[in-house]
């Protein structure tokens, strides 16, 4: 049997159709089937809805271009934390579009975590998220397009080397040669809220 608290097996998989090219992990090797098919499935489901997303944002019929790519963040103690990121240049357009979004499993259930069911139940999570994210706002001097109050309650984020960190869209609130703006966040910082069962909590064990 596999020993899931170490790094789980990747298989790359490929995705092709006129100008696009997409790669996309896929989990192998697992304990379970079920809780693998279960990974994979959301996997795959949330590929097709980047690929739907791009269209339906950029309002076209098809793209010069669309390249869909993903990064292995955290894949260690049950937990596997994966960002994906898709492309899409569509014709007469002056620049393309880049959507990233990204998926938190505990490889042991099979579970996919939302930002809340990282954090203890009356914990006051979004403000005390928001406040850090505003004071690295104002330290790093990021531009903004409006004024910045909170993060939403399911707000992008993957995990990578004992840190949490949320991001936002294009547009969302940064002028787009800001990029995807970025707010890595140590998990020490905010150990006292953090749901011990979490997947946050399995990294923070010793």
């Amino acid at each position: 049997m596999v020993n899931t608290a170490f790094p789980v097996s990747i298989q790359t998989m490929e995705l092709r159709g006129q100008g696009i090219v997409i790669y996309y992990p896929q989990v192998m090797n697992l304990p379970s089937m079920y809780v693998q098919e279960r990974i994979n499935r959301k996997i795959y489901e949330l590929v097709h809805a980047l690929i739907r997303y791009q269209y339906a944002q950029q309002e076209v019929d098809q793209f010069e271009e669309m390249i869909g790519t993903f990064e292995m963040k955290t894949n260690e103690r049950h937990v596997l934390s994966i960002t994906f990121s898709n492309y899409a240049y569509a014709p007469y357009h002056a620049h393309g579009l880049t959507i990233m979004k990204s998926l938190t499993f505990d490889v042991q259930t099979g579970e996919n975590y939302s930002l809340e069911a990282l954090f203890k139940q009356n914990s006051d999570y979004i403000n005390r998220l928001s406040t850090i994210v505003k004071q690295q706002i104002h330290e790093r001097n990021i531009d903004i397009i409006n004024h910045f109050t909170e993060i939403a309650s399911d707000q992008d984020y993957y995990i990578a080397d004992q840190v949490l960190v949320l991001y936002f869209q294009l547009y969302e609130i940064t002028p787009y040669y800001v990029g995807i703006p970025l707010f890595p966040i140590p998990l020490y910082q905010i150990e006292n809220i953090i749901l011990e069962e979490s997947p946050l909590g399995k990294l923070l064990a010793n």
